[in-house]
């Protein structure tokens, strides 16, 4: 049984590195011109064995996203427990929502980075709707969260519930997730004089809480 349960470690382990040198090498060059005996080369296991855990690189990107994104909100929500988060009203929850993509412009600008090529090589390969299920799943258990927020205000009435909960938590996602991307990736004209990226996301994410909240708070700039 020990045995067993030291080569599921291994596998385990030799799994993760996999993963993390794909996010890394992806992260920096961009999806499309890292192959695949690059990555075994990285993680440090032979091309067969990489196989023996993604049968097709297609696997491995799908993998690389959802194991990413999943670490992400795992530390969302350690740093947001639920307990902290059922004291507040819907207005407020939302903007932790919105403020966990600043987070990602402050701290996770590789993130970014990597999902900015993941989404132009999944619309180029156009893997199945089986290889895609894992992150398909993830992203359906992040949306999901955001249904405490709408639901909660029902009963305090700090958000709007006029508008369907699909068209606002859409809205907020792909605005927000768009502008930290495109920030992270770099502006190809800035005008002079311009204000600090951070400053203009924070405009960005005070319009939106404007817009979806009936009486918001907003935080003073900095």
């Amino acid at each position: 049984m020990r045995d067993k349960e030291k080569d599921a470690a291994q596998m385990a382990q030799k799994r993760r590195r996999i993963l993390e040198e794909s996010f890394r090498l992806f992260s920096q060059r961009g999806i499309e011109t890292v192959t695949m005996p690059e990555i075994a080369e990285a993680a440090g296991v032979g091309r067969s064995s990489l196989y023996r855990y993604f049968s097709a690189k297609s696997d491995l990107v799908v993998a690389v996203s959802t194991w990413k994104w999943e670490e992400y909100v795992r530390a969302q929500q350690a740093a947001n427990p639920a307990a902290e988060l059922a004291n507040l009203t819907a207005a407020e929850h939302l903007e932790r929502y919105l403020e966990m993509f600043l987070d990602l412009y402050r701290n996770q600008r590789d993130i970014l980075r990597f999902n900015q090529f993941f989404n132009i090589y999944i619309r180029n390969e156009k893997p199945s709707q089986k290889q895609m299920s894992p992150y398909m799943n993830m992203v359906g258990r992040v949306m999901a969260g955001f249904h405490n927020v709408y639901d909660k205000a029902k009963a305090d009435g700090t958000v709007r519930t006029d508008i369907s909960e699909a068209a606002m938590i859409s809205s907020v996602f792909h605005i927000m997730l768009a502008a930290v991307t495109r920030y992270a990736v770099g502006l190809v004209y800035l005008a002079e004089g311009a204000g600090k990226p951070e400053g203009e996301l924070l405009l960005l994410k005070n319009a939106i809480l404007r817009e979806f909240t009936t009486a918001p708070e907003l935080p003073k700039r900095p």
